[in-house]
């Protein structure tokens, strides 16, 4: 394995959007100059018009490192600027490999290497990340602040359905030119903070090897965060776009669940005609039900997650949360029963089938079937 400080990709490009970060950009671009100073390295920083002079700034310094390039537009978010800072990588300054990261030195620039040398060894995005082991924030950061970052990264990760990375919403990530081409960047119409979720998403759709290293994440000295109210409703907006356009993966779950409700209620009906005593047809026709879900799951909705364990390790899982469904939909039936004696059995076998699923679903699609994690 090389020495982190030895690995560079050949036509790295650093993408760096800015808004009134005149207090931090030269300092900035002294720092990744002399950090990085293969002239296989160029240095590109977006800004939104900055009205602090901070484009000055850049133009200045560019005249003493041909390497530093500007790229202006008017200030319509994050996420557009993003997209607007990397393709122009890729397609004018021939970027083999972008790294993603923040103006205000929260991202360690020396950090940057130790995400180079994770692509030099096979990944295709490594993701500067604060919530592995051995990464970590500003102690300063207020409890709201950190309520904030891990509300947000956990509706990420649990509603978008990024559940294989544990950050989220990290802004400093080092991608492979193939991968950013793949899923196309300019694609991505998300213009704010929620620009990071919906790259991730993007990536995690394609295929693409995701690693994390650990980072330490530091509070910005100089300058004035830019995330506001408008952010914060994008992202929790994104976050359920994600879930929803998730549709082919739900929409299976639909229907492996409404063929399951048929296996369950056809077959506790054909019991009780065979004469079968009602709480005896109930679990045999829950035991059925699950058992043909499990199969349509396993085999069919989630066929193309890459799922932790082996296949036997996998079934031990599944009957342990069959028991578990098949005591919820009993105890709901039998209570039920007690409670409205002269219901139909068939109705409040229904009943019982609704804790169930939700019971089946939660623990089958985030343990049973849940995609494998991320390398560290």
């Amino acid at each position: 394995m090389k020495d982190a400080s030895q690995v560079t990709a050949p036509r790295v490009c650093f993408v760096i959007p800015t808004y009134n970060e005149a207090p931090n950009v030269s300092l900035l671009l002294a720092r990744l100059a002399s950090d990085y100073p293969g002239e296989e390295t160029s240095f590109l920083i977006v800004d939104d018009e900055s009205p602090d002079g901070t484009a000055d700034r850049v133009r200045e310094f560019a005249k003493r490192d041909s390497r530093v390039h500007l790229l202006e537009g008017k200030r319509r978010g994050l996420g557009a600027a993003y997209v607007r800072g990397i393709s122009h990588a890729l397609d004018s300054l021939g970027a083999e490999v972008v790294v993603q990261m923040d103006a205000d030195f929260s991202h360690d620039p020396a950090d940057a290497k130790k995400l180079l040398a994770r692509l030099a060894n096979g990944a295709d995005a490594a993701i500067g990340s604060r919530y592995i082991s051995g990464g970590a924030v500003d102690r300063d950061w207020s409890v709201g602040r950190r309520l904030l970052s891990r509300g947000g990264n956990y509706l990420a990760r649990r509603i978008a359905g990024l559940v294989t990375v544990h950050d989220c919403t990290s802004g400093f990530k080092a991608i492979s030119a193939a991968s950013l081409r793949e899923i196309d960047v300019k694609r991505i119409r998300v213009q704010g903070y929620a620009f990071q979720i919906a790259l991730l998403h993007r990536l995690i759709e394609s295929g693409a090897r995701i690693v994390e290293e650990p980072i330490y994440f530091r509070d910005r000295e100089r300058g004035q965060t830019k995330l506001g109210i408008r952010d914060l409703i994008e992202f929790f907006y994104s976050v359920w776009w994600m879930r929803v356009a998730g549709y082919k993966t739900f929409l299976k779950f639909s229907l492996v669940g409404l063929s399951g409700v048929l296996v369950n209620l056809g077959s506790f009906q054909l019991a009780l005609g065979l004469g079968v005593h009602k709480f005896l047809a109930s679990p045999i026709a829950i035991e059925l039900s699950i058992i043909s879900n499990f199969l349509l799951n396993n085999y069919w909705t989630f066929a193309d997650r890459a799922m932790t364990g082996r296949g036997r390790i996998r079934g031990l899982k599944y009957n342990l949360v069959s028991l578990t469904t098949l005591a919820l939909s009993y105890a709901t039936f039998v209570l039920l029963s007690m409670l409205f004696p002269d219901a139909a059995p068939v109705v409040l076998q229904g009943c019982g089938i609704i804790p169930a699923t939700i019971c089946n679903y939660l623990l089958n699609s985030y343990w049973t079937f849940r995609a494998g994690e991320p390398e560290s």
